[in-house]
């Protein structure tokens, strides 16, 4: 098994949209699909983390709209299933048109599953004639089970897939870090390429961030007052949350995720890509670095669960961020490596996740700040203790730390959180 591949082919891939609420659209298109006839009703199902990350993120090419359910609903009318996380690129006006008249009729209805722990998206929609389901689970595009008239069409048994977890992210858990980062050095040609479509994309989508004056348009702002310099750590953050500002205001542009998410996606590759530019790394090496990102942020999930209760963006993407840069300064160097990953989650550990929405540029920007300073330091020769709160005496212990932290600790948040999402959901409707 090449886990390079595995990871950068089932947790890097483009997204069209945040990755939550375009899941539930590429699950219900699966689902529309083998119905063979239009859509008349839909009940889609989700785990409280997919519901938390619908909650209130735009969703592109639906007019304005917010959340799983118009996602799942212009899903089911494109029908369009191969085109997975990128599915609603398609969407026309008179498509949003048709998903509206389907919710306002009262024909559709999203609910959340309190009792699922992993990622889990059950869509089933009716036709006049017929009834077809399809299940994501453990992946944002791992189907798991299709059907049409309750009779089964597809099914991954047995499989790990099917019970919420991937192969090769148990094979991936039982590694060291060190281990994990010796697997970015099998890359190849169809590798580099695919990496640097990923830079080339999120770039793109950075270009665009300023036009709904967001975060990463009050950062300039303030350079522009005089109250920031114009750096290294002002210049990634821009470039960061301008991306994150453009996504998660609907803009109809995809980006290459990471560890399944598009944010973290932003941070893991573009946070290395211009730290690595400015301080005159070779290419060949930048690009390098983020395979490592890729990969230590798929490690992380091993420990944190595919939607946790804590920021993917800050935790994940950020240690990612933080152990690539050391890697291209310094290659597998276990000590300093371990001194940037301790400094991030002595830094940012707790950061919870409110969901997807307009306000993730704000966490992404401190995610960078975060990743850049702690490499930094690193790299000097400076890391906090394994005497500093939760902090472990390697990289594993620290996250198998934080993975209980935030699975054991925190397991209340996420209800607490769901139901103040679910009371302003509700009080808008009623406004």
């Amino acid at each position: 098994m090449n886990l390079l591949k595995e990871v950068l082919a089932n947790e890097v891939y483009p997204a069209f949209g945040c990755t939550e609420p375009i899941s539930c659209a590429y699950a219900a298109a699966t689902a529309a699909a083998e119905l063979g006839e239009p859509v008349a009703s839909l009940t889609v199902k989700v785990d409280p983390g997919t519901y938390k990350n619908g909650a209130a993120v735009v969703v592109p090419n639906s007019g304005g709209g917010k959340g799983n359910l118009i996602a799942a609903v212009l899903g089911a009318i494109l029908a369009r299933p191969e085109e997975k996380l990128l599915v609603l690129q398609g969407a026309t006006a008179e498509t949003i048109a048709r998903a509206q008249a389907l919710i306002d009729g009262g024909k559709c209805r999203l609910e959340c599953d309190n009792a699922l722990e992993e990622l889990n998206i059950d869509v089933q929609v009716a036709g006049s004639r017929h009834r077809a389901r399809c299940v994501l689970a453990g992946g944002h595009t791992n189907v798991v089970r299709i059907e049409k008239d309750a009779t089964e069409v597809f099914s991954a048994g047995d499989a790990p897939a099917a019970k919420g977890g991937l192969a090769y992210r148990q094979v991936l858990q039982k590694l060291t870090m060190a281990e994990v980062l010796a697997l970015a050095d099998a890359w190849d040609a169809e590798d580099r390429a695919y990496l640097r479509r990923g830079v080339e994309m999120n770039l793109s989508m950075s270009e665009w961030g300023f036009e709904v004056r967001g975060s990463a348009y009050q950062l300039r702002q303030m350079q522009r007052d005089g109250f920031l310099a114009d750096d290294m750590f002002f210049r990634a953050k821009i470039r960061v949350g301008s991306a994150v500002d453009a996504r998660m205001n609907g803009m109809n542009q995809a980006v290459m995720t990471s560890g399944g998410s598009g944010n973290q996606g932003v941070v893991a590759i573009l946070t290395p890509y211009i730290v690595g530019r400015e301080m005159g790394v070779e290419a060949e090496r930048i690009l390098q670095s983020i395979a490592v990102s890729h990969l230590v942020n798929a490690y992380i999930k091993c420990f944190l669960g595919e939607v946790s209760v804590i920021c993917g963006c800050a935790m994940a993407a950020g240690i990612a961020s933080a152990t690539a840069i050391v890697y291209q300064q310094a290659g597998i160097d276990i000590r300093r490596i371990t001194m940037a990953v301790s400094n991030v989650i002595g830094d940012l550990s707790g950061l919870l996740c409110d969901g997807a929405k307009p306000g993730c540029a704000m966490k992404a920007i401190t995610s960078v700040d975060s990743a850049i300073r702690s490499a930094l330091m690193a790299l000097k020769g400076y890391g906090l203790s394994a005497d500093d709160g939760l902090l472990g005496r390697t990289v594993e212990d620290s996250l198998k730390n934080l993975g209980q932290i935030t699975l054991q600790g925190m397991f209340r948040v996420d209800s607490t959180m769901l139901a103040i999402l679910k009371e302003k959901i509700s009080s808008n409707c009623r406004e």
